[in-house]
């Protein structure tokens, strides 16, 4: 089954905000990259636009990927208005076109923009893994970041919707 790994706005203004265990998290994040690359896996960035005046306006510092992401040339860059990596992207077609069947998927926010695009894989019959420990999110007014990922990844992603496998597992699925 073709893979491909996800990374879904991880962008300046949002790492910035320091999210819930986050230097693990770039951690993490950064193994997926590296281990997607070294498996000839390809890796796609999904990118937020908030809109005028939002921290993640377009062209702004806090809209663009984060410092330590450098994607290859040839990797795509998908820009999104709305929660779901899908909607109005061209995502759904152009992993289509290259067959891709499974996702591996990281990112932020995990209750937002990560759930949305998880269930919207899902929907669209993609096989969807998520690696514990690559989704961040912040604290809320009910709720620490960490008990909010601890929740989704326990709770909520698990199958058919999903497959949470611990971050060994995952790197080793990309280096199939």
């Amino acid at each position: 089954m073709k893979t491909a790994l996800l990374v879904i706005d991880i962008q300046q203004a949002l790492v910035d905000a320091h999210p819930a265990h986050s230097d693990a998290f770039l951690l993490n994040v950064d193994l997926l990259i590296h281990a997607a690359h070294n498996a000839g896996k390809e890796v796609i960035y999904v990118r937020h636009d908030g809109g005028a005046g939002d921290e993640l306006e377009v062209n702004t510092p806090g809209w663009q990927l984060y410092r330590t992401l450098s994607p290859k040339p040839d990797e795509h860059i998908f820009e999104k208005r709305y929660a779901s990596a899908f909607k109005e992207t061209g995502l759904k077609d152009y992993l289509r076109s290259c067959d891709v069947r499974r996702l591996v998927i990281c990112g932020m926010q995990t209750e937002y923009c990560i759930d949305t695009s998880i269930k919207a894989a899902f929907e669209h019959g993609f096989s969807v893994v998520v690696p514990s420990g690559a989704t961040a999110t912040y604290a809320n007014p009910f709720l620490s970041g960490e008990r909010l990922v601890s929740y989704y990844e326990n709770m909520i992603w698990h199958e058919p919707l999903a497959k949470v496998l611990p971050m060994d597992q995952a790197l080793a699925l990309l280096g199939e």
